[in-house]
């Protein structure tokens, strides 16, 4: 048949396996430890055969990443309050409320003890944020620390306690956070 184009099926198949995948990695996490999460057990949860997920994602620690790049990508938006303390108090409260939630409490986990690009999958989309406030700052005039430090005086704290310790991550305290940054 000439003149016949194939075109991908946006939704289709792939997209189902992917997010039921991701479905039963969130559910089996909620059930156990990271360490008991292997790709057979996420197949078997998931409805599809093991070989899927080791062509797809090769490694528990991919998926991992996968599910963790899904989870924390663009959840959170950028605040524009016309001031960076006022940006970066509203984001820092939305990140911590996010962390305190206990499903993604356990992506988290579960993805910095995977490896290296299971803690960056968490912090991509967060550094992208950061730099958006901070250029906007810039523009409009005002001295703005590197998006490196912003990030270690913000993020490395709230991930920090939510990740290794049992200490709440409030509001409260996040803000103050800021107020160090800024000082």
């Amino acid at each position: 048949m000439s003149g016949t184009t194939t075109q991908a099926r946006p939704g289709g198949r792939s997209a189902r396996v992917r997010a039921s995948v991701h479905r039963a990695v969130h559910e089996l996490l909620a059930e156990d430890s990271a360490e008991a999460l292997t790709l057979p057990a996420v197949a078997g949860r998931a409805g599809v055969h093991p070989t899927t997920l080791y062509r797809r994602w090769g490694s528990v620690a991919d998926l991992l990443s996968d599910v963790a790049t899904s989870r924390f990508s663009g959840d959170i938006v950028v605040p524009d309050t016309g001031s960076l303390r006022g940006d970066l108090e509203r984001w820092v409260t939305d990140v911590a409320t996010d962390l305190a939630d206990p499903d993604s409490l356990a992506i988290i986990r579960a993805a910095v003890g995977s490896g290296p690009e299971g803690g960056c999958a968490c912090l991509t989309d967060r550094h992208a944020q950061l730099a958006a406030m901070l250029d906007r700052e810039r523009a409009r005039g005002g001295e703005v620390p590197e998006v490196s430090r912003a990030a270690d005086a913000l993020l490395g704290p709230l991930y920090y306690r939510a990740v290794f310790t049992a200490e709440p991550v409030e509001p409260g305290w996040a803000k103050d956070l800021v107020a160090s940054l800024l000082r």
